[in-house]
């Protein structure tokens, strides 16, 4: 018998682990059915707010040694236009989970609100986006405005509401409690971690915003550490997120703590085809090993621990 590969939390059934990360082909409704139907077992959109955003001057996005860097400011063309999107995918039965941002706490309701009527399963706040001033610096650090935001929205929408954080903190598990006690019905966990690049041609940043987000494998480690200390701090699920580029890294981070995994960078890298490819790959290692589904392998890692102590 194969194993049981769906999981449920936060009131949610997916049939697989995997959901495509904010930021990556998630503007376009057409673009979320089609990464859905190439075995994401969820999609997120790309944030949006109120009235929407530019984003900074190019270059916004390069590679560097063990990932990508990228300084967008969030581009997005405001909740209007991104309900439509949301709606789009939401009726061919893509589960979807709105990713939302704003100024203030009012401004995040507003846009979950948004996503929310366009038939998103759930939304995702994101307090944590580290190159956009008083959206990831200033609210994600902040555990007190980080609750008031997740109380605000959570008092607007009646879908689950998760809280995205920032690995840019010195105790992450204090926002972690602080969305928690505020209703959040999952923490995302993590955003991109702050770097920046420099032309030694010129001694310039590259980036046009100067300072921006480091993703992929290089941030993988800190992902894992950040998962297993929220999950020894909270009760609510855990969505894992960071530098996942194969089935390995899926399961690693299921065993730190979470009940599910976001692909991002991977997108960019190997195609759509590493959700698919991941999925198969936790599957043969769940019948390799002779666990029965997912939920067995989630925070074993933790109770080893447990164990040991």
């Amino acid at each position: 018998m194969e194993p049981d590969l769906s999981v449920e939390f936060a009131g949610i059934k997916l049939p697989n682990p995997t959901i495509l990360a904010s930021g990556i082909l998630g503007v376009s409704g057409e673009m979320l059915i089609r990464v859905s139907r190439a075995g994401a077992g969820a999609v997120v959109s790309k944030s949006f707010n109120r009235k929407g955003r530019e984003g900074y001057r190019n270059p916004s996005f390069i590679e560097v040694h063990g990932g990508f860097l990228n300084a967008l400011g969030i581009p997005n063309p405001g909740m209007e236009e991104m309900r439509e999107e949301v709606e789009t995918a939401s009726k061919q039965r893509v589960p979807v989970i709105a990713s939302v941002f704003g100024f203030d706490a009012e401004e995040f309701a507003e846009s979950a609100m948004m996503g929310e009527r366009g038939g998103a399963i759930a939304v995702e706040l994101n307090v944590s986006c580290p190159h956009v001033k008083e959206v990831g610096v200033e609210i994600g650090q902040r555990p007190n405005v980080v609750a008031e935001v997740t109380q605000t929205v959570k008092s607007r929408v009646h879908v689950p509401v998760f809280v995205k954080l920032s690995p840019n903190v010195t105790d992450i598990t204090e926002v972690a409690r602080a969305a928690e006690g505020a209703g959040a019905d999952a923490i995302t966990a993590i955003n991109t971690v702050l770097g920046t690049a420099v032309d030694v041609d010129s001694g310039f940043p590259i980036l046009g915003g100067v300072l921006g987000g480091l993703s992929g494998p290089a941030i993988h480690p800190i992902a894992l550490r950040a998962v297993y200390q929220i999950r020894q701090a909270v009760r609510i699920p855990i969505i894992g997120v960071g530098g996942i580029e194969d089935w390995k890294g899926a399961v690693q981070m299921m065993m730190a703590g979470a009940s599910a995994v976001q692909i991002g960078s991977a997108v960019t890298s190997r195609g759509l085809e590493v959700f698919r490819e991941v999925t198969t790959g936790i599957g043969k290692f769940l019948e390799k090993k002779g666990y029965r589904s997912i939920q067995e392998i989630i925070s074993t890692a933790a109770a080893h621990r447990a164990e040991g102590s």
